[in-house]
């Protein structure tokens, strides 16, 4: 008599209980800010200046006073000598009143001057006589008290935390390191994944050509995508290939694997049939919990230990295996660098289809934008179709029991979110 059905277990709940065993790498290293892009941030980043460091321009134009322009009575235009010229990089002497001094962007605001005026609201003179000094400005437009003028600190202050340890850096936070003089950053190690496929139907592309592929055989798919994925996440990736349906062959790829890696991910085997090994060579080496997630596609998934090495098995269809690292091994492995919110991002989109059916899991629907700025769904929804995530720009996240009408509101998933 067959043991009882587990209940589906949410993927929530799932997500949860993979997290609470993702305890962050201890080790960090130093790389130069140039190559930190993507890399997680170790320790905080505390500014030791202010930035900008002086008030300085936001315009090319004049430096004035405003009491000399301002003044009561005083008739527009009016005409200032030109006292210095201040390009980005020096430093003007303290502006006297009564004139004006020429001023480029990013150049220090000299002391005394309360305004820049646009280069456009002004006339240059030359001198009357002689042809000698900076000439003269007519002023044509009334300044207002600091306008145009970027103040000291305005964007860092002095002793701030810019950025805290866990952010991922991209390109801006890169940029923002570099403007406080960091120089090199203390990051998070990157995870060692060991990443193999089971099953004696895979076949790798290249070695057999298509009309020579015997019955039953497929092409390895879920070996690129998967390490494409790990790669994006900052992973060091040994590739053990495709291990044999056999259960000493399964034994033998774990032991190995777990000497030197953070993570073993594995793609199909993970279901209970009996050439399916995973399973009882995990549990021979550490211990195995699988689980009958409530996701569609993407039901079988399994988690463990080997030795020191966590252990995560992925269903064998392309697209439940795409789903299952988006949604459950990608998060893990954030939160493995010191990633602390590793949700994915989702906005409410407009459905341009129709799902009359619901299904008493949760579904992740693969669509695409349209012209209208809408959502279309792809025509076959079947697990083993991944032609629906290469057309797809991402998902739409659709609740257990939940049908879909044209012009819902539906909560859609992008996959830039899901694969970086």
């Amino acid at each position: 008599m067959r043991p009882p059905m587990k209940p589906l277990k949410p993927l929530d709940e799932a997500l949860a209980d993979l997290l609470a065993e993702a305890t962050p790498l201890p080790e960090a290293e130093t790389v130069t800010t140039f190559d930190a892009d993507g890399r997680v941030l170790a320790q905080n980043c505390v500014s030791a200046l202010q930035v900008p460091p002086q008030d300085n321009s936001s315009m090319d134009g004049y430096a004035v006073r405003c009491a000399d322009v301002a003044a009561v009575g005083v008739a527009l235009p009016i005409t200032l000598p030109v006292s210095q010229r201040i390009a980005a990089g020096s430093a003007g002497d303290p502006l006297l009143p009564g004139t004006a001094a020429r001023i480029f962007t990013g150049a220090p605001v000299p002391e005394g001057a309360d305004a820049i005026l646009m280069q456009e609201d002004c006339e240059p003179l030359a001198n009357a006589v002689g042809g000698e000094g900076l000439g003269q400005v007519r002023i044509n437009a009334v300044p207002r008290l600091g306008q145009w003028i970027r103040n000291a600190g305005e964007d860092i202050t002095r002793g701030a935390v810019v950025l805290s340890a866990g952010t991922r850096l991209s390109p801006a936070e890169l940029g923002l390191a570099a403007s406080i003089g960091l120089h090199q950053l203390q990051v998070a190690r990157r995870p060692r994944v060991a990443l193999f496929s089971t099953g004696d139907e895979l076949v790798m592309p290249g070695e057999v050509p298509p009309e020579l592929m015997r019955a039953g055989s497929i092409y390895n798919s879920n070996r690129f995508f998967l390490r494409a994925m790990l790669l994006r996440l900052g992973c060091e990736v040994t590739d053990f290939g495709i291990v044999p349906d056999r259960r000493d062959a399964t034994i033998d790829a774990l032991r190995t694997a777990t000497a030197a890696h953070d993570l073993i991910l594995t793609s199909g085997g993970v279901s209970v049939g009996e050439e399916d090994h995973i399973k009882p060579a995990v549990e021979s080496l550490g211990t195995l919990d699988l689980w009958q997630i409530a996701m569609k596609p993407g039901k079988p998934f399994a988690y463990g230990t080997v030795g020191n090495a966590h252990f995560m098995g992925l269903p064998g269809n392309p697209v439940s295996s795409f789903l299952t690292f988006a949604l459950l091994v990608r998060p893990f492995v954030l939160r493995l660098q010191g990633v602390v919110n590793v949700a994915p991002q989702s906005v409410a989109a407009r459905a341009d289809f129709t799902w009359p059916k619901a299904d008493k899991r949760r579904e992740f629907l693969r669509v695409r934008h349209n012209g209208a700025g809408g959502l279309d769904l792809f025509h076959n929804q079947s697990s083993g179709v991944l032609t629906s995530a290469a057309w797809g720009d991402g998902v739409v996240d659709n609740p257990a029991g939940q049908t879909i009408a044209s012009g819902d509101t539906v909560r859609f998933i992008a996959f830039s979110e899901l694969l970086s």
